[in-house]
Formats: C-alpha cells, structure tokens, sequence
C-alpha cells in the first residue's frame, strides 16, 4: 500500500486546483516560485501552512510521474 499523496484537489477548494493537503495553496504555485529562481525556503516562508516534508514530497510525485511515462 503506497503513502497518501500530499496533493489533492476537491471541486469545493480553488475549483478543483491541485493543492497542498490541508492547505488553498496550489502546488502549481511552488512550480512557479522554483521556475522564478526562488528557493525552496522563500516558498516556506511565504507559505507556512505547507511543511517541507509536504514540499518535498510534492516534487517527489511530480518527479515519479514524469520517470514512469518514459
């Protein structure tokens, strides 16, 4: 049995974005900070609701989806 994924979307949040569990922080938005050139930290600390671990693990998943469609 894998883990439960850190990133859900539900019609009833940002009309059914991807975010964050437990967050209305889109995972799109850590994309976007990262492509900016900003650090992981400065997407911490303008977003505290988002834990690291939750960060990390997003990119992991983005990752693992991008590895399998090779």
């Amino acid at each position: 049995m894998g883990r439960e994924s850190v990133i859900v979307s539900d019609p009833e949040i940002l009309g059914g974005t991807p975010c964050f569990r437990g967050t209305r922080v889109p995972v799109e938005t850590l994309l976007d900070y990262l492509e900016a050139g900003d650090t992981l930290d400065e997407f911490l600390d303008n977003f505290p609701s988002v834990s690291r671990e939750a960060a990390i693990a997003a990119l992991e998943e983005a990752k693992a989806l991008l590895i399998n469609r090779r």
